[in-house]
């Protein structure tokens, strides 16, 4: 029988950001999915600000950016009326990505497809998971290749990115609750005239919305509108360009005249959730634990963020003597953001699809004008750019977080992401501290801290903890302190966790405190 560490089952962008994941910090990992080829449609098509950056640790991110479209504004059309609203030109300061990237799905898993094979583990096609059977050291997997013949791999651990219809769930025997939307889209791939290029667009009418969103790649655009509700197609219903413009000219007056494309299908949307995402050795991520509808382009960035999340705590558990509460924290700090994009995702589907006649009035006379309005102050449109974005998501009540002591109120806590800063050599932060493992940084003049204690952390947690002193006086450094929260000349020690959150935080230059997280966490 062949042995594995990890066995990713699904090779979408949850599954191979897992598997590169996997790969930097040296674990077997074999990665299988049951179709024949990846995808060469869209479908996702936008990557947040905080995907961005955690990808950079596996050098795609800059590829990424390279083929994509960016973002920095929204043209809300209604009727003859037309607004134009900013896109992330607020509350990003501290990324290097202040932009909506939009790019193909199909791109991205190219793009993370030919990264994860770089790093030694490709995509195996054509090979479905059949079996599963789970014992207190290992999983059984049974797998069935094209021609019928299966084979039994032991695994360490088995984490489902196979989707929503997630054969890992289902052989785990975990419930995956919700419902599914009554409405039929259309989504299309395709070139359009009549509207101004380098921004989205949105049409506002009675019957819905309809979205044009600028993809660049397989085509120039992305539409995305609601069927009216009178008669409806199969979901699956082959589709033609004259009923997607004729479903255009609905919405935008026939002002948008639709040609040459790429892919077009009817679809249903649905809001499902995983009841648990951990049962024993099996685990799931992405669409396999929980999926809702497109709205402020959350699903994918989920997906791979619980990739993220997850992969270091398997690559600990398999190379250090870890607690055993650590692989809990995997669903104890996803399964709530998972839940919260399902209650945003909901609420902004429902007041874009709704026919009800309060709501259909808002969203053609009230909305074009209120929009823009309550975006207009600058402390309203940070806020909702940088929860839009992913940045302000934080484990702050997690086990893995613990704050020290603090006589100042201000900057991040335990939890939170790190901020990004410009570094006197021209990096950054992230780019710091983007190497697998954890990082120490040490805040403050170079004398103040124990040279011996730091010595000794470094060669007692050697491959794991590497640790860098913030120094000086200079204007870069002076603002990355205060992106920590410390004054210049202030003292600080901060652990950032492998994927890029704080797990501890403490003012001053004791390591006691610090010394007893790593003892309970990182362990060797």
């Amino acid at each position: 029988m062949n042995a594995v560490e990890v066995l990713v089952v699904g090779a979408g962008p949850t599954g191979l950001a897992l598997a590169g994941q996997l790969a930097s910090f040296g674990v077997q990992v074999r990665l299988v999915d049951r179709a024949l080829d990846r995808v060469h449609e869209s479908r996702a098509l936008a990557i947040q600000p905080r995907t961005l950056e955690v990808l950079a640790g596996l050098g795609v991110t800059d590829e990424l950016v390279a083929s994509g479209n960016r973002a920095v504004r929204l043209c809300l059309h209604a009727g003859r009326r037309e607004r134009e609203v900013p896109l992330f030109d607020l509350g990003l300061h501290d990324s290097m990505y202040p932009y909506l990237l939009f790019l193909s799905q199909a791109e991205t898993e190219r793009v993370l497809a030919e990264r994860s094979a770089a790093m030694g583990v490709s995509v195996q096609r054509g090979v479905e998971l059949v079996g599963l059977e789970q014992s207190t050291d290992n999983v059984v997997a049974s797998l069935r290749y094209q021609d019928g013949h299966e084979e039994q791999v032991s695994a360490r651990y088995v984490v489902g990115c196979d989707g929503a219809h997630s054969t890992v769930r289902q052989l785990a025997g975990i419930e995956f609750e919700g419902a599914s939307y009554p409405q039929t889209f259309v989504l299309a791939d395709l070139e359009a005239d009549g509207v101004a290029e380098g921004a989205a667009h949105a049409f506002l009418s009675a019957h819905g919305m309809l979205f044009l969103f600028p993809l660049g790649h397989p085509a120039t655009w992305r539409l995305l509108a609601m069927r009216p509700p009178t008669n409806l197609p199969a979901a699956d219903a082959p589709l033609t360009l004259d009923e997607v413009q004729h479903l255009a000219d609905t919405y935008t007056g026939a002002t948008v005249r639709l040609r040459d494309p790429v892919w077009m299908t009817n679809f249903r949307l649905h809001h499902r959730a995983a009841t648990r995402y951990r049962k024993g050795r099996l685990f799931l991520a992405g669409d396999a634990a929980h999926i809702h509808s497109p709205a402020g382009a959350q699903g994918m960035n989920t997906g791979i963020q619980d990739a993220v999340n997850l992969g270091w705590k398997l690559a600990q558990a398999l190379r250090s003597r870890v607690a055993p509460t650590l692989l809990d924290t995997y669903e104890t700090e996803r399964a709530p953001v998972g839940r919260l994009v399902l209650r945003f995702t909901d609420r902004a589907f429902t007041v874009a699809t709704s026919t009800s006649p309060a709501i259909r009035f808002a969203r053609t006379h009230i909305a074009p004008a209120l929009i823009p309005a309550v975006l207009g102050p600058k402390t309203v449109r940070r806020r909702a750019f940088r929860t839009m974005s992913q940045l302000a998501i934080n484990y702050r009540q997690s086990l893995l977080s613990l704050n020290g002591s603090r006589t100042r109120g201000v900057g991040p806590r335990a939890g939170d992401r790190l901020p990004d800063a410009r570094l006197p050599d021209g990096g950054t932060l992230h780019q710091l501290t983007a190497t697998p493992g954890w990082h120490l940084l040490l805040c403050g003049p170079a004398p103040a801290w124990d040279t011996g204690t730091v010595a000794a952390l470094n060669q007692k947690i050697a491959g794991w903890l590497t640790v860098h002193r913030l120094t000086g006086t200079g204007d870069a450094v002076s603002l990355a302190l205060r992106r920590l929260g410390l004054a210049s000349g202030a003292t600080g020690q901060y652990l950032i966790r492998p994927d890029g959150h704080i797990g501890y935080r403490s003012d001053g230059t004791n390591l006691t405190g610090l010394i007893a997280y790593l003892n309970q966490w990182l362990p060797v």
